[in-house]
């Protein structure tokens, strides 16, 4: 039977050769993420920042997102969202916080009913206020913490403390790019971006830990060679893998972003941007940083410590 192999079965790239370039490379990035994100900011969506959410029903047939969406935004509201939840005639309509305080925001109320409500039925009205969008941006950022803290206690249980620190240095370089990413585009970030950056580091985290349990296993079979060659070994052994994953995540995330519609056509975008950025960490930056780190191998292999093989150009 013939197999499809988009890698060939036996590699030998040097790529503890490149980090000489992707090291300056990466910190370079994250300076620039950092810097956009403190000059740009975030565009932060309805979520974050309050507003007025409205589900309706269509009375007849199913509801006209593209219509709602125009006839919403001539009201001159500021930033508009429409989405389809449930069946095809139900939908919600949100509106971003209005100043002037309640009695204002009781006003877009009104108004929206009396545009819509002979088409549709109201359904529900909420209005979020500061308060709760607050919450909400303390409860987000709870939960990226969080996750990156259980990161590094389940990787120092199964690994050893540098495989730990390792994973957590690479988690965090993606979640600063996947930051940049949002304020450079100004993609609207919402309650479903956060949900993207937690995929993110998960995809990361698997990846990396793929590439570290192979190290471990590498360095446990290979007794006399540098930690350099073992790192390779270990890395280019992954490599079909990762390419294999990585290609059929990103044809997945592309139906997405080409047919998912508005709505999580941001969510498709930050997440085809996270997996090329987290296989990139998991070969360029989780697997060098652990020469940096002085990890050792269990079994007698050699440290960081010995020298790396002289090499002018990476050997294929």
């Amino acid at each position: 039977m013939w197999l499809v192999r988009l890698v060939p079965v036996e590699t030998r790239y040097r790529f503890m050769w490149y980090r000489r370039w992707t090291f300056p490379l990466s910190a370079l990035l994250s300076v620039l993420a950092v810097a956009a994100f403190l000059h740009f900011g975030m565009n932060t969506g309805i979520d974050f920042r309050g507003g007025t959410v409205m589900e309706m029903q269509a009375r007849e047939g199913n509801a006209d997102i593209a219509q709602i969406r125009v006839d919403a935004n001539q009201l001159g509201f500021g930033n508009v969202e429409v989405q389809e939840f449930g069946t095809p005639r139900d939908v919600a309509l949100r509106v971003q916080l209005q100043e002037g305080g309640e009695e204002v925001q009781q006003e877009v109320v009104s108004t929206l009913r009396s545009m819509f409500e002979t088409d549709y039925d109201i359904r529900r009205v909420e209005v979020v206020g500061p308060r709760v969008s607050a919450e909400l941006v303390q409860s987000g950022t709870l939960g990226v913490v969080m996750a990156i803290f259980g990161v590094l206690v389940y990787l120092w249980f199964r690994f050893e403390w540098h495989f730990a620190i390792g994973a957590v240095i690479a988690t965090l370089h993606d979640l600063v790019l996947a930051i940049g990413f949002f304020a450079i585009t100004q993609i609207e970030f919402n309650m479903t971006s956060i949900a993207a950056l937690l995929t993110i580091l998960g995809y990361s985290l698997n990846d990396t830990v793929v590439v570290y349990d192979r190290i471990r296993e590498t360095m446990r079979k290979y007794k006399k060679v540098s930690v350099y060659e073992v790192l390779d070994i270990a890395v280019n052994a992954t490599l079909s893998r990762t390419i294999l994953t990585s290609l059929t995540t990103f044809l997945a995330l592309m139906a997405l972003a080409v047919l998912g519609g508005e709505i999580i056509k941001g969510f498709a975008y930050a997440m085809i941007f996270g997996l090329v950025i987290g296989t990139y960490s998991s070969i360029f930056v989780a697997a060098p940083i652990l020469i940096y780190l002085g990890v050792r191998a269990s079994s007698g292999v050699g440290s960081a410590a010995r020298s790396e093989p002289d090499a002018a150009q990476p050997a294929e």
